[in-house]
């Protein structure tokens, strides 16, 4: 069940809703809680019902984990460790057992055809990382709510529970024990019907709009087929902008579904490719993963407190572990040893005072992360490697530009850019009435008020426009990029 469906638009959601407004209309929130929770359980095995056991294992292994290291007076560190250990090995089991056969095979003189039929966990990757985080949050003993229906909903609920945003116990466990009537009103309704219908719109029209000028491409970059220049660049610029509106319809529309019950989210997303360097960069883009790589990986390697050398050398391994955590693939480490790079050259460029003007820092930037998303989408190296030398070979006739890049797809693409680079994004339009939950990063930039949401009739008629054309459209239906990770 996608949240781009029918079936969850106009059967679960209504139903989830509906329950969790009457109980919460009667301050009943430990009921409303137990039902979310219940419902977010119904979410998950409409995409596997074998792996409800495992996610529940999951949630009262680290609850009691987290009780356990709390209550210690000795041994804590070891406690902890064992804890994280024990996530990271079930993470690693079902994720990258195939990978390491695959790459270690060779190397044992064992046959490289053998596999383990394992089924990846929906969301497993994110459920692992937000429990881990509350139990070094534990540890520092930075937690404070205990309550298990919310720690169950915490883990659980359904607007995160596949793709993020990841989570932290000390933002989210006290709204969920204060939900109540106070939490729900017209306005706030408003605001998140408002970002579910935008981040719809963003999926199904804008997203999957594009989606067919990527694989073709791709798929031929992956077969050895030659390429010209303009047809590799239409793959790898369309497949940058499915991305940015795949991502950011998903974190629009999963703050609308939590708003719905009055929960507010942490920003997880906010305008990446106006960024003028990448370290700007990686304060825009999957925002929760980025603070979580610092906080839990970053800093407790040494962060920046033991000189450049060492400093660079935390910094290669965290970014090689978040592209590892992406996919366990050869292309996603190196997409993360990539942008590892970027950030490196970034740092020094920032250490020696130098400064590029802005109309070359953006293109500059920008066209970074393109080239890094080739490898980032493609099914192997050969293609990424493929790919990229079509791009810059130069070798593009006009003739050839006219024919990998029709009218109607160009201006598709201009369409894209300019909503990406130009127009407010949803937390600048509505700002004045949504305010994210630890908001971290560079906060979004103050626009004029003709550009923010206002709840008066023309907006409500815009934004229902938006949500039926999504509607109209719907029959495609495709996943959440981010749903495979």
């Amino acid at each position: 069940m996608l949240f781009n469906t029918y079936e969850f638009l106009f059967t679960f959601l209504p139903v989830t809703c509906l329950v969790g407004w009457f109980l919460l209309a009667r301050n009943a929130t430990r009921l409303a809680v137990i039902w979310l929770f219940a419902a977010s359980l119904v979410f998950y095995g409409s995409w596997s019902a074998e792996a409800i056991p495992l996610l529940l294992a999951s949630a009262l292994f680290n609850y009691g984990s987290g009780a356990v290291i709390e209550r210690a007076d000795r041994h804590r560190k070891a406690l902890l460790a064992l804890a994280v250990c024990c996530n990271l090995l079930l993470l690693g089991y079902f994720k990258y057992s195939n990978f390491l056969i695959e790459n270690l095979a060779p190397l044992l003189g064992v046959a490289t055809g053998a596999r383990l039929n394992i089924e990846l966990p929906p969301g497993i990757s994110f459920f692992t990382f937000t429990q881990i985080a509350y139990l070094v949050d534990t540890y520092q003993r930075k937690t404070h709510e205990r309550r298990p229906e919310a720690y169950g909903l915490f883990v659980t609920f359904f607007p995160h529970l596949i793709a993020g945003p990841i989570l932290h116990h000390r933002a989210m466990m006290s709204q969920f024990t204060r939900l109540g009537r106070h939490s729900i009103n017209a306005e706030v309704l408003a605001v998140a019907l408002g970002f579910l219908l935008i981040g719809l719109f963003k999926k199904v029209v804008l997203a999957d709009g594009i989606a067919p000028y990527v694989g073709p491409v791709f798929d031929a970059a992956r077969d050895g087929k030659p390429l010209t220049a303009a047809a590799a660049w239409l793959g790898s610029l369309a497949y940058t902008f499915q991305l940015y509106f795949d991502f950011s319809g998903y974190s629009d529309m999963a703050i609308g579904l939590a708003y719905l019950f009055g929960v507010r989210f942490p920003l997880n997303f906010n305008s990446p490719y106006r960024a003028l360097n990448i370290i700007e960069f990686w304060r825009r883009w999957h925002m929760t993963l980025s603070r979580f790589l610092r906080d839990y990986l970053y800093i407790p390697l040494g962060g920046n407190r033991k000189g450049p050398w060492r400093r660079s050398v935390n910094l290669m391994l965290t970014m090689l572990l978040g592209g590892l955590w992406h996919g366990a693939g050869w292309t996603f480490i190196i997409w993360g040893g990539l942008h590892g790079v970027y950030l490196l050259i970034n740092h020094a460029w920032q250490r020696a005072g130098l400064r590029l003007p802005r109309f070359l820092a953006w293109p500059l930037t920008f066209l970074a992360v393109v080239c890094a998303w080739v490898f980032f989408r493609a099914d192997n190296l050969h293609a990424a490697s493929t790919l990229l030398q079509s791009m810059f070979s130069f070798r593009a006739t006009q003739a050839d530009i006219a024919q990998a890049v029709p009218g109607d797809v160009a201006i598709r693409l201009a369409i894209l850019a300019a909503i990406a680079f130009l127009l407010p994004n949803t937390q600048q339009f509505f700002a004045r009435f949504y305010t994210p939950v630890e908001a971290e990063g560079p906060p979004p930039a103050t626009v004029a008020r003709r550009w923010t949401w206002k709840p008066t009739a023309p907006y409500a008629i815009g934004i229902a426009a938006l949500g039926v054309a999504a509607l109209l459209l719907m029959g495609r239906v495709s996943e959440f990029i981010y749903y495979q990770f």
